[in-house]
This record gives structure tokens, C-alpha cells and sequence, in this order.
């Protein structure tokens, strides 16, 4: 007897990598590939449960799956009585999703983004191989310093792809209000969906005690991020230096 060959419902242009992976996994790295082909920008709402499955032949509950775990993953945000949407760097809600530290008190403190320098150079070795580049390869560098209450906290030097921000400048930086992700999202069309971090403790060297306004030696934190962007693509390099006298670092597990 001859058995019948199951014939997939998903459309042939996906990947045959994906053949082995859960039915919801598939319609999950479907919509990513639309949100990375720009189908549907920061902010928007995507089509309903019942649209997608009918878009990808697959169940609601397929899709629902789906989405649950994009939602968890910081990439969609579910609005009751409103529908899904792609999350925003702009949302106030998503700002500390990046920076986990908090002071000591408990207490909210005002946040300010001091942008020093700005410039367009070639990429280290060191800084390449970070972000997948070749060395030579341009790279935007930022210095800026964060101010809590008015206070310097954090010291930042941070390196950025540079064919994806070229046009990226300190007037820029120093004229927008928000944060530094939802600038490159809303100017640069690039968000940055996952980072990874690396914590160690460090002494204040001589540049970074004189921003933050402490000793050469001072005991830091310094917290080392790559982010990424749809594709796993990394996009920025950071290493910032943490004053914890009246701050912590949290991360919240569970």
C-alpha cells in the first residue's frame, strides 16, 4: 500500500531549513521576514489572528502560538480590545527593556542623554569582528554621558554599522528627546530586537573618571552590548561604564 505524501500548506518561498521546525515556529519566522521586509513599520497593527491564518492556511491556534511568543519576545505587543502591534522603541513602556540600571532609593529619576562626539572612522579589528564587518569598514563612534537627576551614571562609547547609519550626526543626537533606539528606528528604519550583555567590574581609567566625575581607579561597572536586528545582524557594539554608588544594575529572571 502506498501511503499519502503530506503536502505542506505553508507557501514553497520559505526556507527548506524550516521543514523540521514546529507548524507555529514556521508562521513565527514568516511574519519576522515581513516585519524585516518592512510589510509592517514600528507602531502598526498587523492583521488580525484570523487574517494571518487565513493568509498562511494554518489554524488560528497556529497563529496565536505564534504571536504568544513574539509577544514574549518584545517583537509584537498585544493591546486589549485594540489588536496586536509591532513594538516601538517610542513606547515609554520599552525604555528600561535596555537600560536595567535603577537607583537605590526606588525613586524615579529624570533621564538625560549628553551626546559628546559623534564621528565617522574605520573599524579596529576588535570593533569589526563585533559586528561582522571587515576591518576599515566604516563605523559611526559615539561618546555620551547619562545624567540621572542631573548626575553623570553612565559613560558610553558605542560603535555602530556604519552603511547603516552614515548620516547619523551630533546635532542629531543632541537635537532628539528620546532615546538613542527609537532615534534609529524612526530615522534609520533599524530596530533593534534583542541585545546581549557582559558584566564585569573595572577601575575608572583616566577619560572615563574625568565624565563621570569620579577617581582614576574608581571601581565600575562595565556592561558590554551587542545589538541586534532582524536576521540576528548585529548593528551596534557598546561598552558602558556604570558609577553604582547610588545605582544598581537589575535583571529580572522568571
Amino acid at each position: 500500500m502506498r501511503t499519502a505524501k503530506h503536502k505542506s500548506n505553508i507557501p514553497m518561498t520559505r526556507s527548506s531549513s524550516l521543514t523540521f521546525s514546529p507548524l507555529y515556529r514556521q508562521i513565527k519566522e514568516l511574519v519576522i521576514k515581513s516585519l524585516e521586509a518592512g510589510e509592517w513599520g514600528p507602531g502598526d497593527a498587523i492583521p488580525s489572528e484570523a487574517e494571518l491564518a487565513l493568509r498562511f492556511n494554518v489554524s488560528q491556534g497556529t497563529v496565536r502560538k505564534a504571536i504568544d511568543e513574539m509577544a514574549a519576545e518584545n517583537l509584537l505587543v498585544r493591546r486589549q480590545g485594540k489588536g496586536t502591534f509591532v513594538a516601538t522603541h517610542s513606547d515609554p513602556r520599552n525604555f528600561f527593556r535596555f537600560l536595567r540600571l535603577m537607583p537605590d532609593n526606588g525613586r524615579t529619576q529624570q533621564y538625560e542623554s549628553e551626546p559628546l562626539s559623534c564621528v565617522v572612522r574605520e573599524a579596529s579589528a576588535e570593533v569589526a569582528g563585533v559586528l561582522n564587518i571587515k576591518p576599515g569598514d566604516a563605523v559611526v563612534a559615539i561618546e555620551r554621558i547619562l545624567r540621572f537627576d542631573g548626575q553623570p551614571v553612565v559613560f558610553d562609547e558605542i560603535y555602530l554599522v556604519g552603511e547603516l547609519f552614515a548620516d547619523l550626526t551630533l546635532d542629531r543626537l543632541k537635537s532628539y528627546e528620546r532615546s538613542l533606539y527609537s532615534l534609529l528606528e524612526s530615522a534609520f528604519g533599524v530596530r533593534m530586537i534583542r541585545a546581549e550583555e557582559r558584566l564585569r567590574a573595572v577601575a575608572a581609567n583616566a577619560a572615563v573618571a574625568v565624565h563621570l566625575g569620579t577617581a582614576v581607579g574608581h571601581p565600575l561597572l562595565l556592561v558590554e552590548r551587542v545589538a541586534y536586528t532582524y536576521g540576528n545582524k548585529p548593528v551596534e557594539w557598546r561598552r558602558g561604564y556604570y558609577c553604582t554608588e547610588q545605582h544598581h544594575y537589575l535583571n529580572e529572571l522568571g
